[in-house]
């Protein structure tokens, strides 16, 4: 097929994002000299303004990245973590057996921002002030609204006007929801920014200032407020009943954003890295365990075969996220013979090449299945960036949607809800606990060749991201395509595990797949045993990445059409 879009090539660097008013921010610092992590920061700053539907200040933002100074690949949480009121005895008590997808109980210590002064601060060059600038421009000016914002804030009007008035101020300008084209404006977020910018501003010591504006947010009067706001306030959520926040000021200024290192596999000549067990990230590395031992260029892309091949082995891999992942601080996570060859052997015993499995193994889903009420109904961003220099990160800012949590009196974010993801199960590797990380669906991606940095790439998506980029690396690796022609090529995903998101159901056996997906194909797949879902044509994902061609001496990027946001950009 025809790439969409031509690659995009540079020589400094490259950018690609979610949303192309972030991927000019991150451009723009790029052109005054800013690393490729001072970029990245510029970047996650703008998408935090212009995608406030699937991202904001109070969400979180996995990292993974490879250090050109350091020479080493580094994985930053970017996860916040649980209240220390957050315990089972608490939900019991309130006779709640599952934590629901909005609100204020699921909320998570906001990560992104120590997320950012991390990376500015152990891998940057450049000031909070520099990196913020054009998102502050953004905020204070205002932005053209664009046809996915414009559907999520109508979709979410009502409640915005009758039980959200701090959102309906911002996103309902004159009482009504923003036309698609119409400047949206957030004076509170741009205060919000402005503040963090002279805070910092006091100290001539680089590290110092983005100290202060790190204490400034998390101990300081951000803290404070966000702690007020949501210990006064009561909101209805999806219990059906009006509950407060648990999040204290001592939660948030105890947070530290870890520096760990990755988990990793080989996979023909590449190295492969994701963040640990308290993302699916290696949910990626045991899919390309399983699949290391077929031909894949034989099966032929997307041919029935192939479709059937992934979509299997997928389903062992999740069944494993479900079974053992969770965070290795507080659960044990066998990652070693997860990661393991022998155990990819035994494993792939189970994959029956003619037929479909439409059981699940895993009994929780009977119990936890339910009919969505106020359930996950977002998305996530993300960012890709490499420079000359040889530096490279992939991160996936998500949460603090504005749809699942009122925005903060004052400040202009709103809160992750990423705690929906615990389970209240004490016998579950994800069981909720105090200071414990949920296990993030969020899952950028890294790859080396010859110990040096070759691609990185990512999507939205929630489970199934790690469906989607997998079949977009080995269309790169394995059929050859170029980064834009991989990206485009249609994509197919199961459902067949508990989702990770409120209400947690399930689809067994369910198999959906993009309609430019042959008919032949989709015919061949149903005689499977697939329970087959035809999609739209273009609308799974929203993968970004960028390569460094060394042949060439090159920085390439591409960005996804899909929703017709994401971009990439290069100098």
């Amino acid at each position: 097929m025809s790439a969409t879009r031509p690659i995009v090539r540079g020589t400094v660097g490259c950018v690609a994002s979610s949303n192309y008013m972030a991927t000019i921010a991150g451009l723009q610092v790029l052109l005054e000299g800013g690393n490729a992590f001072d970029v990245a920061a510029a970047t996650g700053f703008a998408l935090h303004v212009v995608e406030p539907h699937v991202n904001g200040l109070g969400g979180e933002a996995p990292a993974i990245l490879y250090s050109a100074k350091k020479r080493k690949a580094f994985a930053l949480s970017g996860q916040g973590y649980a209240p220390a009121r957050a315990t089972l005895e608490y939900f019991r008590a309130n006779r709640i057996d599952i934590i629901p997808g909005d609100g204020f109980l699921p909320a998570t210590v906001p990560a992104s921002f120590d997320l950012w002064i991390t990376l500015l601060s152990k891998f940057g060059t450049m000031t909070l002030s520099q990196v913020v600038r054009p998102a502050l421009r953004l905020a204070e000016e205002g932005f053209p609204v664009y046809p996915t914002l414009a559907q999520n804030i109508l979709a979410h009007s009502k409640r915005f006007s009758k039980e959200w008035p701090t959102t309906a101020r911002i996103y309902l300008p004159n009482g009504k929801p923003p036309r698609i084209g119409q400047r949206l404006v957030q004076r509170d977020l741009a205060s919000t920014l402005r503040t963090l910018i002279h805070t910092e501003a006091r100290f001539k010591n680089r590290q110092k200032g983005l100290a202060s504006a790190r204490e400034y947010f998390y101990s300081g009067p951000i803290a404070k407020q966000i702690i007020n706001f949501t210990a006064r306030k009561t909101i209805r959520d999806a219990t059906r009943k009006f509950h407060s926040g648990l999040l204290q000021v001592q939660d948030l200024s105890e947070f530290k954003t870890r520096v760990e290192s990755p988990v990793s596999v080989d996979f023909r000549e590449l190295r492969v890295y994701k963040c640990g067990p308290w993302s699916q990230g290696p949910v990626f590395l045991q899919q390309l365990r399983l699949l290391e031992e077929y031909n894949l260029q034989r099966l032929g892309h997307n041919s029935a075969r192939y479709i059937h091949l992934l979509t299997e082995l997928s389903k062992l891999a999740f069944e494993d996220r479900e079974r053992y992942y969770g965070d290795p601080l507080f659960t044990p996570v066998p990652m070693k013979r997860l990661l393991s060859r022998e155990y990819a052997a035994a494993r792939r015993k189970l994959f029956d090449r003619r037929a479909a499995s439409v059981d699940t193994p895993i009994a929780e889903i009977t119990r936890t299945s339910r009919k969505p009420e106020l359930g996950f109904d977002g998305d996530t961003t993300h960012l890709d960036v490499a420079d000359h220099e040889g530096n490279m990160v992939s991160i996936t800012p998500s949460g603090g949607w504005i749809w699942a949590s009122p925005i903060i009196e004052g400040l202009g974010f709103a809160l992750s809800t990423r705690g929906q993801m615990f389970w209240l199960d004490a016998s579950h590797p994800n069981c909720l606990a105090p200071h414990k990380r949920p296990r993030t669906t969020l899952s950028p991606t890294l790859v080396t060749l010859k110990n040096r940095p070759y691609m990185a790439f990512g999507t939205p998506g929630g489970d199934q991201q790690d469906q989607w980029t997998l079949q977009f690396f080995l269309n790169h690796t394995e059929f050859g395509m170029d980064l834009q022609s991989a990206i485009d090529a249609a994509t197919f995903h199961n459902s067949h595990f508990p989702s990770s998101f409120y209400p947690r159901a399930a689809e067994p056996g369910v198999l959906y797949v993009e309609g430019r997906i042959p008919s032949a194909v989709r015919t061949e797949l149903r005689r499977m045993g697939h329970k087959l879902v035809t999609e739209g044509d273009w609308v799974n994902g929203r993968v970004t990445s960028v390569r460094v061609d060394r042949v060439n001496g090159m920085i390439e990027a591409a960005a996804s059409s899909r929703y017709q946001t994401a971009y990439a950009a290069g100098v």
